[in-house]
């Protein structure tokens, strides 16, 4: 009984090792053969005189041993050597000094054998599979793929591939308001693969500029042929992106190429990116004209440029702040993000705006801090009117102030003119 067993313990061993993914041929022949020859040598010590035949599409093997025929007296080592008298009994023209070839049946090594090969059959399988898997996705990665939901976890959700291969996908690269169920399928690209202690983690992305890029060149074939190139990209996932656009062909309008007919072409991946608004501009090199066009839509009067400390000073109309600020400061911290220069944002007041019953905010610093000034000045409100003028909603939300801190700056400068 024990035998039949441990047969069938071996076939086990050959079915799930042919069941094994993107394994070739030549590589499991090679690793059948490895493991038996470690068994062989763990047993006997050596190895260097056994054959090893390995048929994995019939899934038997054979294993034959080569001994040297000695006389009765002279036998040492009975795996090396066979007896002149043994060696007669598997063929009587056997002379001293010849080699026997005989045929070894593994499973009469003994259960303790057959465990041993499992065991190491196991350990090479594992380490194969996830060779397989680092060597697949290494050469995925800034690529989308699709999986399927298969658990959520709080920190981050386990997804299986069409083959079965655990991916994962944190909190932290997953849209704000991404939200999914078990069996879902879900885009990403993928981001990284870790590979810590020959142990592959496959980690996907949808917060990266990559995966909006990627989204870009599938849906817009220019960018896809090389007739148009992505130069730029800035984003604050599921907020709002700026991608900056150039073509090489005077004949093709990239914005509109990207944009497409009624907004065909980027409806697709605004969805599919939880309703991130896109800017799409047009690139540029000069880096006045670029910042202009990063803040769109609003209109610059002026601007001066501090190149060497990678800042710009930007001059706008009372009317235009608020939109190059944008809602949340979204639109300011884009453009700096994608023109890679920190944009300051002023208000244009002329000195006849400032008359006798104005007061810039400056002369408010006894009774206001200086960084609650400053903060109010970053969003292009120098002067007290400008400030009263302002909606209490926009110094709240654009100039990042709590609700009483504004109150009380209202209260300061309402004083000021009931005086």
């Amino acid at each position: 009984m024990a035998k039949k067993e441990e047969t069938v313990s071996l076939i086990d061993s050959f079915s799930e090792f042919k069941e094994l993914k993107n394994i070739d041929r030549t590589t499991m022949v090679s690793v059948l053969e490895e493991s038996f020859r470690s068994v062989i040598a763990k047993m006997f010590g050596t190895d260097e005189n056994y054959d090893v035949i390995v048929n994995p599409d019939k899934g038997d093997f054979e294993i034959w041993r080569n001994r040297e025929v000695v006389a009765d007296d002279q036998l040492t080592n009975p795996n090396m050597q066979i007896s002149l008298t043994e060696a007669r009994k598997i063929d009587a023209s056997y002379e001293v000094g010849e080699e026997v070839t005989d045929e070894v049946i593994f499973e009469k090594f003994g259960r303790r054998a057959i465990l041993n090969l499992r065991q190491t059959l196991a350990s090479k399988i594992l380490e194969l599979e996830k060779d397989s898997l680092y060597n697949k996705y290494i050469d995925k990665v800034g690529t989308i793929i699709s999986a399927e939901v298969y658990q959520i976890w709080k920190k981050e959700i386990l997804l299986l591939d069409d083959e079965g291969n655990e991916l994962l996908l944190p909190k932290t690269e997953q849209i704000p308001s991404d939200f999914y169920r078990k069996g879902e399928t879900v885009r990403a690209v993928v981001a990284r693969v870790d590979n810590k202690n020959n142990n592959p983690k496959i980690i996907l992305s949808r917060t990266s500029p990559v995966f909006l890029q990627r989204l870009f060149e599938q849906e817009v074939p220019e960018i896809n042929d090389g007739l148009i190139t992505i130069k730029k990209i800035a984003r604050i996932p599921g907020e709002r992106a700026k991608i900056a656009v150039e073509s090489y062909d005077e004949r093709i309008d990239p914005v509109g190429a990207c944009v497409g007919v009624k907004g065909s072409r980027i409806h697709g991946i605004v969805r599919e990116l939880r309703n991130e608004n896109i800017d799409v501009i047009n690139y540029t090199s000069n880096i006045q004209l670029f910042i202009q066009r990063a803040l769109s839509p609003a209109k610059i009067s002026s601007i001066q440029m501090h190149e060497e400390e990678k800042k710009a000073e930007v001059y706008l109309k009372p009317e235009e702040v608020s939109l190059a600020i944008g809602k949340g400061g979204l639109n300011i911290k884009l453009a700096s993000m994608l023109t890679e220069y920190t944009i300051d944002v002023y208000r244009e007041v002329s000195d006849e705006a400032v008359d006798d019953e104005d007061i810039y905010l400056d002369e408010f610093k006894d009774e206001i801090d200086e960084w609650v000034i400053n903060a109010i000045k970053g969003i292009g409100l120098d002067t007290a009117k400008a400030v009263l003028n302002a909606p209490r909603e926009m110094l709240i939300e654009q100039a990042d102030l709590e609700e009483n801190t504004v109150d009380d700056v209202i209260k300061v400068l309402k004083a000021e003119f009931e005086k």
